[in-house]
């Protein structure tokens, strides 16, 4: 499950992890993750309580603060009590059923570089930290995917501040 922010961020942020990323290891987009795994026999169930989630917020803001290195990549660390509150919200709801990786700790970011060798990550590191400023991105949507082995295939949107799911969504994780 990833978060929609606006469309000039997520431009941005893919022309990055398409010149950092090893092409061989980019399957995905940038993306803000949520969750990494919801059990797929929930689904129903998830629809729902993403839908009412999604309703009860409108679009909000969110600060890319910070680079960040993973030690094998970069990623720009975001910012925001409201994305924490929403992931944080849900988690509640699904504790049970989370995989160990989403019981960790919620760290909100955006990789652009991972799978590299720390020399390459560090050299990434500071090129992007020579024309850093922090920047403000805005979440608009609730994305639910589904893995099948490799790619991503899109489920179902989440317009945030709207009752309804939204299912015809041209982008994908793939």
């Amino acid at each position: 499950m990833s978060l929609e922010i606006d469309d000039q961020a997520q431009r941005r942020f893919d022309r990055e992890r398409a010149a950092f990323f090893p092409p061989e290891r980019t399957v995905l987009g940038a993306h803000v993750t949520l969750f990494h795994a919801l059990p797929a026999g929930l689904e129903p169930e998830v629809i729902a309580e993403l839908t009412e989630a999604a309703a009860a917020r409108e679009p909000f803001s969110i600060e890319v603060c910070e680079l960040m290195s993973l030690g094998r990549g970069v990623a720009y660390r975001l910012r925001s009590a409201e994305l924490v509150s929403l992931r944080h919200g849900l988690a509640a709801r699904w504790q049970q059923q989370l995989t160990p990786q989403d019981r960790q700790g919620y760290r909100p970011h955006v990789t652009v570089q991972n799978k590299v060798g720390p020399e390459v990550a560090r050299r990434t590191l500071a090129e992007l930290s020579q024309r850093f400023a922090p920047f403000t991105v805005t979440a608009r949507a609730l994305r639910l995917w589904r893995y099948d082995g490799g790619p991503w295939t899109f489920r179902h949107r989440f317009p945030l501040g709207h009752p309804r799911v939204a299912t015809g969504d041209p982008r994908s994780m793939a």
